[in-house]
Parts: C-alpha cells; sequence; structure tokens
C-alpha cells in the first residue's frame, strides 16, 4: 500500500527543520537560527503508531520577488501539490504575522488538511498565544516545542486521522511491479521502449525529460506487468530546477509500489557515489533489485571488459551482492530480451517460502560447519529453532537464548547459508533473534 506524505510548512524561520527532525527521529535536516536556510526539500520516511508515512521539509514560503524565496516558495508548492495532508509552522513567539496570512492563503487553495502547529511554545504560560491563529480559519491551532519535543505526539495524531484511508493498489496482486530508478540521461526511458516494443515514453538526451512516474501496464506471455518509468535522481545541490528536484521523492514512491526495482547505470559514464545512493533507496525498502547496465553498446570491450565492470559493480555495491547484472543496449534493443526472464526469476526469490524442518536443517549444518560464536564471558550463542515469518522480502526468525550474542557476521554468514540452499536471487532477506526461554 503506498505510503501517504506530510509536508511540513511554513514561512522561513518558524522551526520546521526541527519539527522534521523530530518526527523522523534523525538529525537530517539542517538547523540554523537564520532565515532561508532550508532551500531544498528533505524527503525521510516517519512512522507514528501503526501508521508509515513520507515526509517533506520544504523551504519557507515568502511572497517576495527575490529570486531564492520565489524558488523555495515554487517548492513549497509542488510539495504542497504531492502532499495528502500538510503541517502548516507558526512561530508563537512572534504571533500572527502577514506572511503567516498569505501562506495560509495559498494552503487553503490547495484544499488539502491542513494541521496549524504553532512553534516555540516553551511551557504552558505561552500557550494563550496560540489564539490569534484562530483568525486563518483553518482548524484548532496546536501548541508544540520542536526543540523540547513538546506536543509532537499531539500534533502527529491530527495529522494522522487525515492520512488517506484504505489507499488500494489499482492493479492485481498477480502483476508485476517494477520501476526503473538511476540518475538522468542513463536511458531509464529509452529502456521502457525497448521493453515495450514501442514508443510508448518519451526519449530524449536533455536530462530530466521525465518529469514525474508513468505506469504503463503491458503484458508478456500471459505474465501481467506494469513498469513505472521514474524521473532521474540527482545529488542535492547540483540541480536548480524544482520540479527535477521534486523528483526524488516521486522515485520513492515508485519504489514503494514496485516490487522489483531496475537500477540503471551508464555504462558510459561508469559508476558513481551518486548511483550507490539510488540504489541504496531500493535496497532499504527490501525491494527485489536487478542492476542494468545500459549503453552497453557504446563501450569499447574486449573478452575482459564485461567481467572486469562486473567486478567493479560488486565491489561498489557490497549490499547488493544478492542482484544479478545484466548488460544491454535499448537503443539496440541487444540483450534486452533477457530482462523480463531475469525480473520473473527475481519476483519468484522476493515471493519465495521454505518449508520450516527443510530451513532447521540447513540451519543446523551451517553451525555444525561453524560453530556459534561466544561473548567475552564465554557464552555461546544457542540457535533453538529458525522460521521463516514473511515474504517480499523473505524474513527469518531465529529463537536464541540471548539476540545480544547474534553477531552481524555469523549473521552474514547465515545469510549467505540460506541463500547457498535455496537461491534468493535478486531479493533481500532478513535475519532478526528473538530470545526463546528453556
Amino acid at each position: 500500500m503506498p505510503k501517504p506524505v506530510l509536508a511540513i510548512v511554513g514561512r522561513p524561520n518558524v522551526g520546521k527543520s526541527t519539527i522534521f527532525n523530530r518526527i523522523v527521529g534523525e538529525r537530517i535536516a539542517i538547523v540554523e537560527d537564520k532565515p532561508g536556510v532550508t532551500r531544498d526539500r528533505i524527503y525521510s520516511s516517519g512512522e507514528w503508531l501503526e501508521h508509515e508515512f513520507f515526509v517533506i521539509d520544504t523551504g519557507g514560503i515568502e511572497i517576495s520577488d527575490e529570486p531564492l524565496l520565489g524558488q523555495m516558495r515554487a517548492q513549497a508548492e509542488l510539495a504542497i501539490q504531492e502532499a495528502d495532508v500538510i503541517c502548516f509552522v507558526v512561530n508563537g513567539r512572534e504571533g500572527l504575522t502577514a506572511a503567516d496570512e498569505e501562506v495560509s492563503q495559498i494552503l487553503q487553495r490547495s484544499k488539502k488538511p491542513v494541521v496549524i502547529g504553532v512553534n516555540k511554545m516553551d511551557d504552558h504560560s505561552m500557550h494563550e498565544k496560540i489564539y490569534e491563529f484562530y483568525s486563518l480559519g483553518i482548524g484548532d491551532p496546536l501548541p508544540i516545542s520542536g526543540s523540547h519535543g513538546l506536543g509532537i505526539g499531539d500534533l502527529l495524531d491530527h495529522l494522522a486521522t487525515h492520512f488517506p484511508k484504505d489507499i488500494e493498489d489499482k492493479y492485481d496482486e498477480s502483476t508485476i511491479r517494477m520501476s526503473l530508478i538511476g540518475r538522468p540521461n542513463v536511458g531509464k526511458s529509452s529502456l521502457v521502449n525497448a521493453i515495450l516494443g514501442e514508443e510508448r515514453v518519451i526519449v530524449s538526451d536533455i536530462p530530466g525529460t521525465t518529469r514525474d512516474a508513468i505506469d504503463t501496464p503491458f503484458t508478456k506471455d500471459d505474465q501481467e506487468y506494469v513498469v513505472i518509468d521514474t524521473a532521474g535522481m540527482r545529488k542535492r545541490g547540483k540541480v536548480y530546477e524544482s520540479t527535477e528536484k521534486y523528483s526524488v521523492l516521486r522515485a520513492l514512491k515508485a519504489i514503494e509500489r514496485s516490487n522489483v526495482v531496475l537500477c540503471v547505470i551508464n555504462a558510459e559514464e561508469g559508476i558513481i557515489e551518486q548511483d550507490k545512493k539510488i540504489a541504496g533507496y531500493a535496497h532499504e525498502a527490501g525491494r527485489a533489485v536487478v542492476i542494468v547496465v545500459n549503453k552497453w553498446d557504446a563501450v569499447e570491450k574486449d573478452d575482459k571488459t564485461m567481467r572486469e565492470f562486473e567486478q567493479k559493480i560488486r565491489d561498489h555495491f557490497l549490499y547488493l551482492s544478492y542482484a544479478p547484472i545484466l548488460f544491454l543496449s535499448a537503443k539496440t534493443k541487444r540483450r534486452v530480451q533477457h530482462l523480463l526472464p531475469v525480473v520473473n526469476e527475481v519476483m519468484e526469490s522476493h515471493n519465495l517460502r521454505v518449508q520450516t524442518h527443510v530451513l532447521n536443517d540447513v540451519v543446523v549444518d551451517a553451525v555444525t560447519m561453524n560453530p556459534t560464536p561466544t561473548d567475552h564471558g564465554g557464552r555461546r550463542l544457542r540457535i533453538k529453532y529458525t522460521t521463516q515469518v514473511s515474504v517480499a522480502p523473505p524474513t527469518f526468525i531465529l529463537f536464541v537464548n540471548d539476540p545480544e550474542l547474534l553477531h552481524f557476521s555469523y549473521r552474514r554468514y547465515l545469510e549467505n547459508k540460506i541463500r547457498e540452499a535455496f537461491g534468493f536471487i535478486g531479493t533481500p532477506i532478513h535475519i532478526m533473534a528473538r530470545k526463546k526461554n528453556d
């Protein structure tokens, strides 16, 4: 089910980034007591009670002809357009300002649900200052303090009531949904056209042609697919067009809707740091992954070139050791016919469920070959029972005497042994430890 989107909006210097950090539980946004310091939207995932959602931190909205502030306003308006619910942050110490009223008018035109957070209310004696914000006419203002964490839970309770209920996926469960992610101009749209065998997506050499995530359903050999082409994700700070910067969130949402993610790399340019970051989104989301090296026709090669390029990928993408690598050319369509069979294979692995008794035999054999670790006090990890609790991605629980004794290196060893026994090609697998008393 797609995650709802929460946008944190307000004029500069009201504490939006501090509240963003409180909600996502990390210090991701830059926090500085200076108007306009957050110049770009920052994205992360939040969780509150049973709700998971995306959070957007925006630059402040200010009605001005100054270029930077005009861009920040445009970015915030884009965030508003995409959001399911908006947290409108105001500064309670300064009181209601003309800029707040103008921001309020922008929000009311959006027709989106809005919750007002009156920030910098650090103690109860200041709460009477919230009443003037009732004049904005968009609901009950809530006193909060981002710096001290006061009232954030109440704020999230109110925001969560506006999250869309029962967001239905419009595709059948048997439909394989695959998204294409990667930097701009790696040939994602060309690859979509090559897969479909027709010109269904606009193709251009100009980076950033694909502004939104585009769904294209099709059927091949009685299997239904949806291919989701996304705007290229560029490194923050190197892109100056608001709509392109906003494509990161849409790509993340596309990953959330996918079963399989095709991480597309430009063979001509090789691997850069941003490729690794982009692929990391898919890995962290627990999606099946195929690494696609496009534009292979443009590379001068000999009998060692492919093997050497593959080794570079393995060296750079250590966390994607399970992902198959496919070299192809969307332009010439060479080897494109191998892509869907690989997608089918990783999809099957993503949904593979292993019988419990067979799984336990594999774990017992693994422990026999390489005994479990001990701690400094001589206590040894004892694995009493192993079971698979879910698929997509396959997730296993080890019932042990003490979960703290499961070192990450031994967890990796068990993962490798499980992969050797059952394959799990193209899919991450999760191994968790739970305490089981005698």
